[in-house]
């Protein structure tokens, strides 16, 4: 089972030099990957909190904010030679799907293949207004720019016609490094999660679970795969764990058959990452 850490980098604290240190400390312990959580606006007042803390507001430092994703992963990568990249997630139904796809292909073609495409719809309402989309339909406008975004990915001549988007036939070169494309690791616990997983996914990315709720979420997402005429066969299941979670649950989530347990980074201050790397060399050698 592989091992990555998950972290969303926000300033002051995440500078170049600490980014840049921190994905080659990263490498050389042998994390196998790093995924990097996606906010582009926050909102004091939210209509649905965020399900990650306790006080349901994401915890930035005071006067910091949350850096992109696309550019943060190309600094990194640029930093490192090993070192695999998601997302986790990228909120696709409040992107714009073509330069969604152009972005990640780039990123795919200038690290040599070292990307996964992290997927979901997002909990802030606020956040996808504020992007120009409409709230209730995230879930099909994800669906159609997914089915987009592969067909950019694959197809010489990509077209397309739905509710949400309509694509005149284009051309997107280059094409991803990685075949058939870059994989789409579709996050969510919803059964409607499930459906995409299956429909679209070459994984799942499941967050914040113990083993027992994976092995039930396993059950339904197993359920889905079915519906489609799959099985986990090739098929990636992607872990983050609770943040306490301890070494000796690392055999627990293997017997589940998960892949890949991506940890939480915590604190991103320089004296807890120095802490916490040394924490996850612990997993990494159970």
């Amino acid at each position: 089972m592989k091992i990555g850490l998950f972290a969303t980098f926000m300033s002051p604290h995440a500078n170049p030099e600490m980014m840049g240190k921190f994905g080659q400390d990263a490498e050389e312990i042998g994390v196998e990957s790093l995924w990097l959580g996606e906010h582009v606006v926050l909102f004091d007042k939210m209509e649905f909190p965020y399900p990650g803390s306790k006080d349901g507001r994401i915890p930035v430092p005071a006067g910091g904010g949350i850096l992109d994703t696309v550019a943060s992963l190309g600094y990194m990568a640029a930093k490192t030679s090993k070192l695999r990249f998601g997302t986790g997630i990228t909120l696709v139904p409040q992107r714009n799907p073509i330069y969604t796809a152009k972005e990640f292909a780039t990123l795919d073609w200038l690290t040599n293949g070292r990307i996964d495409f992290g997927v979901g719809v997002g909990w802030c309402k606020e956040e996808v207004i504020a992007c120009g989309y409409s709230w209730e339909d995230r879930g099909s406008r994800c669906d159609e720019f997914l089915e987009v975004i592969k067909r950019l990915w694959t197809d010489e001549l990509a077209s397309f016609e739905g509710k949400h988007i309509t694509l005149q036939a284009c051309r997107l070169d280059p094409k991803p490094i990685q075949t058939p494309h870059i994989p789409m690791i579709i996050g969510g616990h919803s059964k409607a999660g499930f459906r995409r997983a299956a429909r679209f996914g070459s994984g799942w990315y499941g967050f914040n679970l113990s083993p027992e709720s994976t092995r039930t979420v396993l059950a339904d997402l197993d359920r889905a795969l079915a519906a489609e005429n799959r099985s986990r066969e090739g098929f990636e299941i992607v872990i983050t764990p609770l943040p306490n979670a301890t070494p000796d649950q690392i055999a627990e989530y293997e017997d589940l058959g998960v892949d890949r347990l991506v940890l939480h980074l915590g604190s991103q201050r320089p004296e807890k990452i120095t802490q916490r790397l040394e924490q996850v060399q612990e997993f990494i050698r159970s």
